[in-house]
């Protein structure tokens, strides 16, 4: 008899939102090849999986040319949507320039790094960008000094900017966020806590969750049918709203407590596995 492969779906998901820092991304922020390949064999087999990130797109084109079967990006933590293949936006739910101005003076009462992400561009001061493992992301140095815009004075960039879909700002310890946020958090945005003391902020309703639902509804989807996998606080909108949640074995302790289920940390594929364990089709021979 000859041998064929029969594939099945295991539980009907369609979708799979990957979180990029502490999630699709090692420690390094490189892509793990066993990672590449269960990705890859997911698309294969029908199965779209997405970037699901606080980056910006500019952020993600050095990635996308490693796995270009990832065609959307749930991008700026929910307030872009973006398509990699026809290189455009489908959706953007913007802030206004009034909350980016003041984002901008309780940064600088901190000597905080601000940073706005645009569509297009990221954008920064200039003197911040050689000395960022002072505000804690040392680590993202390397491609900031490279994809950003530098510039003299952050307030005189704010005020050219009717509306932006978001702005980070970078503290210089926990105590500076938590006091910057108690500063901020009477405006109508959404905030999220990540990496050591930043302060990632939104127009009101915008998270990771809001994105993928229009990601979904416009590939026909229904967020029963969608995996979420993450590892921090940015993640918890996005994974309360999937069928199923996953967190990395790196992640925050009440991250992995809210969960379905959690699988092996970012620098051993926890990802893949995820990908494999709960998503992919099985192979089996007749």
């Amino acid at each position: 008899m000859e041998e064929d492969q029969v594939y099945r779906r295991m539980n009907g998901y369609k979708l799979i939102a990957v979180d990029m820092d502490g999630t699709l991304l090692r420690s390094d922020k490189s892509l793990d090849p066993d990672t590449i390949r269960d990705v890859e064999e997911a698309s294969r087999q029908g199965i779209q999986v997405v970037y699901s990130t606080g980056r910006a797109v500019p952020e993600l084109e050095a990635y996308v040319r490693q796995l270009p079967c990832m065609r959307y990006a749930v991008a700026l933590s929910g307030a872009l949507v973006y398509d990699f293949q026809e290189r455009k936006s489908v959706f953007c739910h913007m802030l206004s320039g009034e909350y980016i101005r003041e984002i901008i003076s309780v940064a600088g009462r901190y000597d905080a790094m601000a940073h706005l992400l645009a569509e297009s561009e990221s954008i920064v001061r200039t003197d911040q960008v050689s000395h960022m493992t002072d505000f804690h992301m040392g680590i993202y140095q390397p491609m900031f000094l490279e994809l950003t815009r530098k510039v003299d004075d952050m307030w005189a960039e704010a005020k050219c900017h009717d509306a932006i879909p978001k702005v980070n700002v970078y503290f210089r310890s926990a105590k500076d966020r938590a006091e910057g946020y108690e500063a901020l958090k009477h405006l109508p945005l959404s905030f999220a806590f990540a990496e050591g003391a930043s302060l990632e902020m939104n127009a009101d309703g915008v998270t990771k969750a809001s994105g993928l639902q229009a990601l979904a509804q416009r590939l026909g989807i229904s967020m029963a049918e969608t995996v979420g996998i993450g590892d921090a606080d940015n993640d918890r909108a996005m994974l309360e709203a999937v069928g199923l949640s996953v967190a990395m074995a790196n992640g925050a302790k009440d991250i992995k407590a809210m969960c379905d289920a959690v699988t092996d940390d970012n620098d051993h594929n926890g990802v893949g596995k995820a990908i494999r364990e709960y998503c992919a089709l099985k192979t089996e021979e007749i």
